[in-house]
């Protein structure tokens, strides 16, 4: 299996999901990727539980 095949199998999910989901998984990954760039390492859980309350709202 090629590279760019695994590739598109992990990303499978997050392509195909609900446009609602992939807004959630877009924010939590910014998130993410903010908090490794500043080396923080700090508990991300109610961020991610902020994040999610507001999109069902």
């Amino acid at each position: 299996m090629s590279q760019e095949a695994n590739i598109d199998d992990v990303q499978e999910p997050i392509t195909s999901a609900p446009p609602e989901v992939r807004q959630i998984i877009e924010r939590v990954w910014k998130l993410e990727k903010g908090r490794l760039d500043k080396k923080i390492n700090s508990h991300i859980n109610e961020n991610i539980l902020d994040i999610i309350k507001e999109e069902v709202r």
